[in-house]
Order: structure tokens, then sequence, then C-alpha cells
């Protein structure tokens, strides 16, 4: 049966979601999160002609950017935890030039901005009663780009922080499924 002839059975809403980021403390549950793009990917394809045939073979996958929106609360401050995820990526804030030779001249590498910047991204698809009915893990994540939203006397929206996440690939962990629909039999 399916979800509209059965009252048992509920779809998954789009509005029922958790994000995890293992670098915000202190339970790294990201409350603020307003929305979030899951992961998605594409095949590429390569063809061949044979005669007056085309026969296509598929390709490398690439994984896309996931992009979410983040509320910019005061306490805990997502400004300054962004800005801490970036430093602890590698960037250095520039407050003078750099010195050759210091150990100021530092840069972000793909090995700090995973196991201190982000560490770890987690988006939670739950259902009616809080459960986690599908998980997605972004292996290897880090911030490509972050944008903050501007400030507007006539503009009463709350403040938001757009991210774009670049990982290696995801992984998505489905909720066993009921042992009573006829379909998954």
């Amino acid at each position: 049966m399916s979800f509209w002839t059965n009252p048992a059975d509920t779809p998954k809403r789009n509005f029922r979601f958790l994000i995890t980021i293992g670098s915000f403390a202190p339970n790294d549950v990201v409350w603020f999160a307003k929305s979030v793009k899951v992961p998605a990917f594409s095949v590429g394809e390569t063809e061949h002609d044979f005669l007056d045939n085309k026969f296509y073979y598929p390709g490398k996958t690439t994984w896309e950017e996931v992009s979410m929106t983040l509320v910019d609360p005061a306490s805990p401050d997502a400004t300054e935890l962004t800005m801490e995820i970036l430093e602890n990526s590698g960037y250095s804030i520039k407050k003078a030039p750099p010195a050759v030779g210091d150990g100021t001249a530092s840069t972000i590498s793909k090995k700090s901005a995973v196991a201190s910047g982000l560490k770890s991204l987690k988006i939670e698809v739950l259902d009616d009663q809080g459960a986690a009915i599908e998980t997605w893990t972004l292996n290897n994540p880090f911030i490509k780009s972050v944008s903050f939203s501007d400030l507007d006397y006539s503009n009463e929206d709350l403040r938001t922080i757009d991210l774009s996440i670049r990982y290696d690939w995801a992984t998505c962990e489905v909720g066993a499924r009921g042992t009573n629909d006829p379909f998954f039999k």
C-alpha cells in the first residue's frame, strides 16, 4: 500500500531534518540550520560509434556541492564558528604581512580542512517521531565558499550565512523498511 491509501504510512517531509557538523561544540547539532541541499551526483558517459549505431558507457561519478543556509544567532555565534572553521583549516588571519620563515605563512590544506575544519558533516531526515530514517554522510568535507547576508535597515529577516560544501563522496544509510510493505517484498 502507498502512503495516500494507508493512514499509518507517512511520506518524508522537507522540514524534518537535522544537520550535524563535527566542529560545532558542544553537541554538534546545528539547530540554527534553515535549509540544506542533500547530496546529488552525476555519472559521466563515453560515446562509441559502431556502423550506424551509438553506444553509451557509464563514466566517472561526480558528487555535486552541498549548499546550506544557517541562521546567524548571537549565541552560539555562527559567524564566529564559521571563521574558526576557516582558521582551523589552516588559513591564517593576517594582522600584518607574514615574515618569511617564521611559521606565520601557513595555508589551507585538505588535511587540516577535513581533520580540524569541518571534521564531519551529516544530514539526517527524520520521521514524525524524530527518528532518523535517512542519514547522509559527507566524506572529507570542507567549506568551499561562505556568504554572509547583507545588512539592510529596511529588512526584518533574520541574518543568515550561506555555505557551499565540497566533499569527495557521500554515503546514505536508509532506515529499515516496514516489514508489512508489499512493495519491498
